[in-house]
């Protein structure tokens, strides 16, 4: 018989020390004949990424400790390091080089100690040596130089040769089958990679340059995603010109481009990191696809001669990082209900292998909220999206009486997008009684280019709007408690969570993880990739000033009257501690109950187990503290300024 206890005081069997311990972030992975390999980041590690190779059966580690396999590129990373005959190319994160690794022998470096960074690269056997995106940060405090280079897989240490130059940013750089094409993606300020990106392709000559550049597609209003030679050396790409990010192709034989699968549907993602894939190719004749079609993610075969697009059934819900070989594909995949793993998927018998995951958490459905996709209204006459969690736990009930609180949860990028994908931490907080809703604000990924552009000079209104409105339909459904409303976000989502807090009367408390507090400092201070990221989420910068001022919460902080907890990584470079700092000390002066904390060696995300526990911990220790309900276990205390006793 469940026990009755007030909602926040349950005791549950998902703690923090339960979720960072054996817990891995699972990701890149790679196809090398018959071998699979993927990244995990490690927080039991102090958060090393490590390479995994799984071959006939057995799985190993390739590259050693302390090294870390992570790309400063763009700051985010991504594309850290590729495979090809049984040999890894890497880019280690303590110093930027690249490595060359044989699987079994001692990594060696390729290029020298400099000022360089390097990523998403491609193996051009035929000329020895590694294509890729070079980040050059020899000018010092002026804007880094970013191309496409070729690195020698020689003896002697190379820092790159230029072969494509010009444009603010590059990405994918992709060789054909028969090694004479390469093409590439690039964009220039101040878009972003989901606002407008153009294809190229340019032959490759005898000494290793490149011909004359051909602008295949795109714009500064066209998004293109994902360019994938076939092998039979037709190029396929992901554009949303007609709204949705769909499939197209193009051949050096033809001159025209086809669209090979219109849909109301996201074939694509936001290029937050490199090396982001959505599909790849079985066969010239078969392409397997994952695209997300009125939220929901699907797996499927496009047949490229007849077009015909066959859905491929999964026990997955959410699948990332699809690579595709002849027969079989592997997948990041996760449920409801299950951590993600890394899945190989027979494509003829449709039996799943899993191979790693990112959790050995084993937990009693009775203990697992599942998520409802629910919409509701917003500003407008608009709808808004996102997934609630109600309060689950066999062990226990509420009082009839008493709604639980509600933790609404917002995203970071802020293009970017959440999913029903099994989370621990949020069962952490449904399993003890309190309710969560995890947001998809206007401006997210997966609902078209209109949807993601509402956001578009609205970041700061439309996302707040949408995060006020979803706790105000769940508290009208008399599903969560209005006195007992909180919101937390990390990054861009921090920012949301601090521009709600001050300009808006709803939430009681709220969490920001390294969020942004003043978006001028964020424009002036912050890195290449994003810094005129700004100009299309609020206005340009300075012109327009008096937006920077008027939607940055710390320039309004009289109209701050709750609680706010700050965690921080203190060697952020996109999101600086001062973003933080300024707001804790406002906080202060104004007497308002205010906890920050410093983690030391972090930086834009926290990938240390000690720091993960800490912050979950301290959140909900928080949120006890300030709405006054008993915790059913011990945690360590944190100082929260001005509490009343």
């Amino acid at each position: 018989m469940p026990q009755v206890t007030p909602y926040g005081s349950w005791k549950s069997p998902i703690t923090s020390d339960l979720i960072v311990a054996g817990s891995v972030r699972l990701g890149e992975i790679r196809l090398d004949g018959t071998d699979i390999y993927w990244s995990e980041g490690r927080p039991t590690e102090s958060g090393r990424s490590v390479v995994v190779q799984y071959s006939q059966g057995q799985t190993i580690d390739v590259t050693p400790a302390p090294l870390n396999v992570r790309t400063r590129v763009h700051e985010y990373g991504g594309g850290a390091y590729q495979v090809a005959d049984r040999v890894v190319y890497f880019s280690n994160f303590a110093d930027q080089r690249l490595y060359r690794q044989p699987i079994g022998s001692e990594p060696v470096p390729l290029t020298p100690e400099a000022e360089f960074r390097y990523a998403d690269a491609v193996v051009d056997q035929p000329r020895q040596r590694l294509i890729c995106i070079r980040e050059d940060h020899t000018a010092g405090g002026h804007e880094p130089i970013n191309t496409v280079v070729a690195v020698g897989l020689g003896s002697q240490l190379d820092a790159g040769q230029i072969l494509v130059s010009g444009s603010d940013f590059y990405a994918s750089p992709r060789l054909s089958p028969d090694g004479r094409h390469l093409c590439w993606l690039s964009w220039n300020h101040p878009n972003m990679p989901w606002d407008g990106t153009e294809l190229w392709v340019a032959s490759i000559l005898a000494d290793g340059t490149l011909g004359s550049a051909v602008k295949i597609a795109g714009g500064s209003t066209e998004s293109v995603f994902q360019p994938e030679w076939s092998p039979d050396g037709v190029l396929y790409f992901v554009s949303d010109r007609t709204d949705w990010w769909n499939l197209y192709r193009w051949s050096p034989s033809q001159s025209e481009i086809e669209p090979v699968c219109p849909k109301a549907a996201e074939f694509g993602l936001p290029q937050w990191v490199f090396d982001m894939t959505t599909y790849g190719f079985e066969s010239a004749e078969s392409l397997i696809c994952t695209y997300m079609e009125n939220g929901v993610q699907h797996l499927a075969r496009l047949h490229t001669k007849t077009l015909q697009l066959s859905e491929i059934a999964t026990p997955y819900s959410a699948i990332g990082g699809l690579k595709v070989a002849p027969g079989y594909a592997v997948f990041i995949g996760g449920s409801t209900t299950r951590p993600s793993a890394i899945v190989r998927f027979d494509l003829q018998t449709r039996e799943t292998q899993e191979l790693r995951r990112s959790s050995h958490l084993e937990i009693d459905s009775g203990y697992i909220s599942v998520p409802e996709s629910i919409e509701f209204p917003t500003e407008n006459g608009l709808t808004a999206y996102g997934f609630y969690y109600a309060p689950k736990n066999q062990d226990y009930t509420a009082p009839t009486d008493e709604r639980p609180p509600l933790l609404v949860k917002s995203h970071g990028g802020p293009t970017a997008a959440t999913s029903a994908n099994f989370s621990p931490s949020i069962q952490y907080w449904t399993s003890r009684g309190i309710a969560v809703l995890d947001v998809n604000y206007g401006g997210s990924t997966g609902y078209g280019r209109t949807y993601r552009e509402r956001l578009k000079r609205q970041w700061g209104i439309v996302d707040v709007d949408d995060c006020v409105n979803g706790a105000k339909y769940l508290v009208e459904q008399g599903l969560v408690d209005s006195n007992r409303l909180c919101i937390d976000g990390g990054s861009a989502g921090g920012y949301t969570t601090l521009a709600a807090l001050t300009f808006r009367d709803v939430f009681r408390a709220g969490a920001s993880y390294y969020g942004v507090s003043d978006l001028e400092a964020l424009a002036r201070d912050t890195h290449k990739f994003e810094s005129k990221y700004l100009d299309g989420l609020i206005g340009q910068y300075p012109e327009e000033l008096p937006i920077y001022q008027q939607r940055s919460p710390i320039h309004h902080a009289d109209q701050l009257n709750c609680p706010l907890i700050f965690f921080q990584g203190d060697e952020d470079k996109i999101v600086p501690p001062n973003q933080a700092e300024m707001m804790v000390e406002i906080l202060r002066q104004k007497g308002l109950p205010v906890t920050y904390v410093l983690f030391t060696g972090e930086q834009h995300g926290f990938r240390k187990a000690e720091n993960i526990k800490r912050a979950l911990d301290g959140e909900l220790y928080f949120y006890a503290r300030v709405f006054g309900f008993q915790l059913a276990d011990a945690i360590e205390p944190l100082l929260i300024e001005n509490l009343p006793a």
